[in-house]
């Protein structure tokens, strides 16, 4: 029998961390190692990248290479009439020697002995010139952005994060699942899914007049969408194999136009059978965000994630709230250590009235049991109880708040008590509010379908669904993470947007 996930899991390796590289040692390792290990007697040294910036005197020209992998630019010294024929953005091979350089700003510079441009390079009608550029006019060409190295070292924070998802799950003996994008059920109840269709016209599209307009068929026969969360699905997926997770893309169709929203954006998922208890759940969401962060706190990425928030602020023309290099730090310390709060829905609702009574704080919307937390409540309670530094756990929320196959807190108790609560929770992060969620569901097949009447989602398209309960039931829970509000967490970024790579959201789709 297996032990349960929290006992095997040990936050006591995570003290043997790994020493923080400095961003010297770094650009000393990359680039130096990088480019004597290409070192050959006959050719020298072949390099191949971007030109970054470019400055040209009389007799010289020097040249800022860089090929995405670092926030370091190699300096490459040039001919002026080499140089001719660059400029910024332009992808080069150079050939050269590798030397100790004359200046103070790199320990080496290539001596470059040709030049070849790779392709062409309008530069003077270039969207990405070299000043600095609003976030919003970035997300107008999104084809284009990576290239600003900020942007390029959210991409290699994107990978990393999942190499270090995959590589904790695995070790936890999770599998690792692909569920399916296109769905008969609205998981989530809400009504804001992308409903599949195909076009069909009446003739070709040139012969159509402009009064006519395509007809719509269910490509499916019956209605299919989009699917808002894998999690139907995974339940399925583990009661095969015990444990399961996916990364994968879920689409809402959801009219808001806030920072924190997006159309189309990747969730990370989990289940987990044969478990009962709530504080398995949490433990498994504790542990593999403190992997997350212990990774970051000794990894490349999040040095250069440090130096590019610290240049970040230092400039008067960029500078924003958003987090400093400082508030960064502190934010994966606090991830790293674990040891998070955990505190009932009920004990939350206390404290916000308690402070709103002792005029400690004012909030728009006023603390209820009935009502709800908002946003501005659970930035609060992230700022106070996990005082500022770590995540917040919120358990136990009203039944009424919540989806329908979340199982009640107390299985034994009366169904019929007004403020009845699930086996659930939302965990909170400062500034940005809800980043995961998850819950014990409801896996009595009596008790799920009386549910699923009271929320109205009772149909033949949620038979498979009720299935699971009938044939080998078992006790299980899971969770959902926004794993794009997570990048968002880590790197202190304040808009969704600006951490996905095309993003979409209500009213716009741009390639």
């Amino acid at each position: 029998m297996r032990a349960s996930l929290w006992r095997r899991c040990d936050f006591r390796r995570l003290e043997c961390r790994r020493a923080f590289t400095t961003p010297r040692a770094i650009r000393e390792r990359v680039n130096v190692a990088r480019l004597l290990a290409q070192q050959t007697d006959a050719d020298g040294v072949n390099v191949h990248g971007w030109v970054q910036s470019l400055r040209r005197q009389k007799k010289v020209a020097f040249a800022a290479i860089t090929d995405g992998s670092t926030l370091d630019t190699l300096q490459a010294v040039l001919k002026p009439e080499d140089s001719a024929q660059l400029s910024t953005g332009t992808a080069v091979r150079l050939t050269g020697s590798w030397q100790a350089s004359k200046g103070t700003k790199q320990s080496h510079e290539l001596q470059v002995s040709h030049v070849e441009a790779l392709g062409a390079n309008d530069a003077e009608h270039n969207p990405l010139q070299p000043k600095y550029q609003t976030p919003e006019f970035l997300r107008t060409i999104p084809h284009l952005r990576p290239r600003i190295p900020a942007n390029a070292i959210l991409l290699r924070l994107r990978s990393q994060v999942i190499a270090s998802l995959t590589r904790f799950f695995s070790q936890q003996d999770f599998v690792q699942t692909h569920t399916p994008l296109i769905t008969s059920s609205d998981c989530e109840g809400a009504g804001e899914v992308f409903t599949i269709s195909s076009n069909t016209a009446k003739d070709s599209v040139d012969s159509q007049k402009p009064e006519e307009k395509a007809s719509v068929e269910h490509f499916f026969r019956t209605p299919k969408y989009l699917t808002v969360s894998a999690q139907l699905h995974l339940e399925a997926l583990a009661q095969a194999v015990d444990r399961v997770w996916t990364l994968s893309p879920t689409f809402r169709a959801e009219r808001s136009d806030t920072p924190r929203h997006l159309s189309e954006f990747y969730m990370l998922e989990a289940e987990l059978c044969f478990t009962t208890e709530l504080d398995d759940v949490m433990s498994v969401v504790e542990m593999m965000l403190s992997v997350v962060a212990d990774d970051l706190l000794g990894s490349r990425t999040g040095s250069e994630l440090l130096r590019a928030r610290e240049a970040h602020h230092a400039e008067p023309e960029t500078a924003t709230e958003s987090a400093t290099a400082t508030d960064l730090k502190q934010r994966w310390t606090g991830l790293a250590e674990g040891g998070w709060p955990r505190i009932t829905y009920a004990n939350a609702i206390e404290i916000l009235q308690d402070a709103v009574s002792q005029s400690k704080v004012e909030f728009t919307y006023k603390p209820s049991y009935s009502a709800g937390l908002q946003a501005e409540h659970e930035r609060y309670i992230a700022a106070t109880i996990g005082e500022g530094k770590r995540p917040v756990f919120v358990t136990d929320y009203p039944r009424v708040q919540k989806a329908f196959y979340m199982a009640p807190t107390d299985p034994s108790g009366d169904e019929s008590t007004a403020d009845k609560t699930v086996a659930c929770f939302d965990l909170l992060v400062p500034e940005l509010c809800e980043l995961a969620g998850g819950s014990i569901r409801e896996h009595r097949s009596q008790e799920l379908l009386e549910a699923m009447d009271a929320k109205g989602v009772a149909g033949e398209h949620l038979d498979w669904y009720q299935d699971l309960r009938k044939y080998g039931s078992v006790p299980h829970g899971g969770f959902g993470l926004g794993f794009d509000r997570l990048l968002c967490y880590l790197s202190g970024v304040t808009n969704v947007r600006d951490v996905v790579a095309f993003p979409r959201w209500y009213g716009r789709c741009e390639c």
